[in-house]
């Protein structure tokens, strides 16, 4: 190992300690160079104005860097590095200082581009998921109020009270801005509940729906909003083209590192082609969850539909 200034006596203590401090120093100095990067980032449409400011700071680092050798030279072997003179020892220095700059400052501004990056598409999916559950809002409220219109023809003015008063709770819920995007999925499967309590007055005792929920996975975390569509959508293809009372079953259990929900019906069969709700509900979990997550529709056990959904286990 050579010892300091380059000559080839053997490591000492000291030489070891210049060593390693001189980079210290320039560790020491390296937060003042990422403030400068926040502080005068280098942009195209500013490149002009700001590249002199970067130049200026590259030369005071310079200084700074080769002023605490100096100093640190002396301290341990009371001269200058390799016997040149303090300005001497500050213009060598000055090319790799300035590089070493550069490069921290690149470092600097790549963290913040990916930060930037990660903030954008986290905002741009965001966005997209408020979009894609605001239109399952007006779709849901139409049907139901036309669930109700129906009932309020037929001059029933108590059941459509009761109807008015269920779908006032779950407005309140649905409406709210500051509904997060997962909820744990004993409150979904409350809100689904609701749903299906509106129906049952509109349906009367053709409806029967039954839960098989494994209580291990209610505090599971899920879509906001996720049932209520692949539950219509149940009914509407299997309880309206039927006379005869209709079974509805919704299922959540765990299978590893998945959770599986599936509503199930005991109606005709899957209908050909999906509405909004279907398509905007696969939207979503692409979003969310990418490859991970997928819906399917398939023919039941009991000769009807099942809408299974697929998504990673989390609480």
């Amino acid at each position: 190992m050579q010892g300091r200034l380059g000559s080839r006596e053997p490591a000492t203590w000291r030489s070891l300690v210049w060593e390693g401090g001189d980079w210290l120093l320039c560790a020491v100095l390296t937060p003042a160079v990422f403030w400068a990067g926040r502080r005068f980032p280098l942009r195209r449409e500013t490149l002009a104005r700001r590249l002199p400011v970067h130049l200026l700071g590259a030369v005071l680092f310079c200084v700074a860097w080769s002023g605490g050798g100096l100093l640190l030279s002396t301290a341990l072997f009371h001269s200058t590095p390799y016997g040149s003179g303090g300005l001497s020892w500050i213009f060598t220095t000055l090319p790799f200082g300035t590089a070493v700059y550069f490069a921290v400052l690149g470092v600097q501004h790549a963290v913040v581009y990916f930060l930037e990056a990660r903030q954008s598409e986290t905002q741009l999916a965001e966005a997209r998921l408020g979009a894609l559950r605001m239109q399952l809002q007006p779709h849901f409220l139409f049907n139901s109020l036309n669930a109700i219109t129906v009932i309020v023809r037929d001059r029933d003015t108590a059941t459509a009270t009761r109807m008015l008063e269920q779908l006032g709770e779950m407005l309140r819920r649905v409406m709210r801005r500051d509904r997060p995007q997962e909820v744990p999925l004993a409150e979904e499967l409350d809100f689904v509940r609701q749903y299906l309590a509106i129906e049952q007055i509109r349906f009367s005792d053709r409806l029967r729906p039954v839960f098989a929920v494994d209580e291990g996975v209610l505090s599971a975390a899920v879509p906001d909003f996720l049932l209520q569509p692949l539950v219509e959508n149940a009914l509407r293809h299997g309880l309206a083209k039927r006379v005869e009372a209709t079974l509805l079953k919704i299922e959540a259990r765990r299978e590893g590192d998945d959770l599986v929900l599936a509503v199930i019906d005991d109606g005709p069969g899957p209908a050909a082609g999906e509405g909004v709700g279907l398509g905007n509900t696969r939207e979503r979990l692409a979003t969310l969850y990418g490859a991970r997550a997928r819906l399917d529709l398939g023919r039941s056990a009991e000769g009807g539909a099942v809408a299974t959904v697929r998504l990673p286990y989390h609480v």
